[in-house]
């Protein structure tokens, strides 16, 4: 079963999940981002369906693509960001212990979440 939930940046779409495992379809809406966060218990890979994307990992800044995929270790400060006038979808497969939306340490929010 899908689950949907919305954000202020857009929304996601858990299409799968299992023990170690959790795959979601996330829509990031034109000139929004997501917090600059990090996750204890999980390590995130990201692919680019459609738009284009600035993403950060750590200290560093990519801009990423369709087809073009990116790895988030876990414990690593990352953020992605929609600079285009498109909506950004991407894939986002977690693997770790843990899973739950309670796993985000956030450092940066344009929406008052910290």
């Amino acid at each position: 079963m899908i689950c949907h939930e919305d954000r202020p940046w857009g929304w996601f779409e858990v299409l799968y999940e299992e023990s170690g495992m959790k795959l979601k379809r996330i829509l990031v809406r034109p000139h929004m981002r997501l917090s600059l966060q990090s996750h204890r218990q999980r390590a995130e890979n990201w692919t680019i369906l459609r738009g284009k994307a600035i993403v950060t990992v750590d200290k560093g800044k990519v801009h990423a693509f369709p087809n073009q995929a990116i790895h988030i270790p876990c414990g690593a400060m990352h953020r992605i960001e929609n600079h285009g006038d498109d909506d950004l979808i991407f894939i986002e497969i977690q693997t770790g212990a843990y899973l739950g939306e309670d796993d985000i340490v956030r450092y940066e929010d344009d929406y008052a979440r910290i």
